[in-house]
């Protein structure tokens, strides 16, 4: 995708990741590929910092004579996880408003507080 990334995306991502079931760092990237061009070397410091910051949690367990680090979510990053997706449920809802050609003044077509579109004309 050409778009820049940033942190927060990056987040994102990892976050959704993990909230479908605890996973090692390959699999995290090879996940993560399907969305955005992202090397292991960018991913790392992204899982480090959500696990110092309390949302992730971290646990090994044995493979061919190896531990494999396992990633898991924290209450505090299934929190951060619901925050981003209200977040993007809101922008998503902008910019289809935006490509569809409308405004967002336009009056048909408001945003609620919670992200939802309201189609009341009253």
């Amino acid at each position: 995708m050409p778009f820049q990334i940033g942190a927060s995306q990056l987040d994102f991502l990892v976050l959704a990741v993990l909230r479908r079931e605890d996973t090692y760092g390959y699999v995290l990237t090879q996940q993560a590929r399907e969305v955005l061009e992202i090397s292991d070397s960018t991913l790392y410091p992204v899982l480090k910092r959500l696990q110092k910051e309390g949302c992730l949690q971290t646990y090994d367990r044995p493979f061919q004579g190896r531990n494999r680090r396992y990633y898991s979510l924290t209450p505090a990053g299934g929190r951060l996880l619901e925050h981003y997706i209200q977040q993007w449920e809101a922008y998503k809802a902008g910019m289809d408003r935006i490509l569809r050609g409308k405004g967002l003044g336009d009056p048909d077509e408001q945003i609620n507080q919670d992200g939802g579109e309201s189609h009341d004309k009253g």
